[in-house]
């Protein structure tokens, strides 16, 4: 068990983190530690919603934490380790969640073996339904990846990774709630055109992508033939699907995550250049 997470950055993927921890009482308020960059309201929004620690001293974020997370801007990287590289020791086991930034750059950046693990959860980690990939770098070993497996496993389903696969990783599960929401926001605004109100609508959409969800992992048959058994011919779901092919949905959803793979890569690239 761990007695201190510190976690360097106070954006949302640190706060969805941190919610999804407390819900599932893997840790007491108080053994929560967090610091930003230059944002105190953050800091004090954090402090008042969670009742966690929000500290302004570098150093005493750092002392004696188990576990330090890097939680910050892929360019605010590099600035912040070498503000903290002679913090770190090398018994801290280091989780970072920022895209695109190899275990190899922030073990380089740190100048020492403290253990790196790359994490890639998404912001659903808040309500305890985050998909995470999980890799370790050269210096961490099978009981460090054991012990990030147990902290994400709070927040959702977690699974190992190679390092180099989380580029794909980032671009399918880290940006993936944004498309269902975007697919969400483009029903509602039809099923209002066509009649519904928009109470109603969500309602429906909202348990229709729930259901499918649970369809795709209590089943364990394919997408594609849940697809078509849904589909009866001529029927209103094969008149849909056509016009989604027509207006090349899934080329468009397979394009979609090409770039944002892509970018995960540029990211890393662009941060470690910097």
């Amino acid at each position: 068990m761990f007695n201190k997470i510190a976690f360097i950055g106070a954006g949302s993927m640190t706060e969805a983190i941190i919610s999804g921890m407390l819900n599932k009482n893997f840790l007491d308020s108080k053994q929560i530690h967090v610091i930003n960059k230059n944002n105190k309201e953050r800091l004090d929004y954090l402090s008042e919603h969670f009742k966690i620690n929000c500290v302004q001293e570098k150093s005493a974020l750092i002392k004696d934490a188990d576990i330090i997370v890097l939680s910050m801007k892929p360019y605010d990287l590099k600035e912040a380790l070498l503000t903290y590289k002679e913090m770190i020791k090398e018994n801290q086991l280091i989780i970072s969640v920022v895209a695109g930034i190899s275990t190899t750059y922030i073990s380089t950046l740190l100048g020492n073996d403290a253990p790196v693990i790359r994490a890639m959860p998404n912001t659903s980690a808040s309500i305890g339904y985050a998909a995470t990939a999980v890799a370790k770098g050269s210096y961490a070993t099978d009981n460090h990846l054991q012990a990030s497996i147990e902290l994400f496993q709070t927040i959702g389903t977690t699974v190992v990774s190679k390092e180099e696969d989380l580029h794909a990783v980032t671009a399918v599960s880290g940006s993936g709630p944004a498309y269902v929401y975007y697919l969400v926001e483009a029903m509602e605004q039809a099923a209002v055109e066509i009649g519904l109100n928009k109470e109603t609508a969500m309602d429906l959409i909202v348990q229709t992508v729930i259901g499918a969800g649970e369809m795709l992992k209590q089943s364990g048959e394919s997408a594609a033939t849940l697809r078509k058994k849904v589909t009866s011919p001529s029927g209103t779901t094969e008149s849909g699907v056509k016009t989604l092919q027509k207006h090349g949905f899934a080329e468009s959803i397979i394009e979609c995550i090409k770039s944002a793979q892509a970018r995960s890569i540029e990211l890393g690239k662009e941060a470690q250049e910097k």
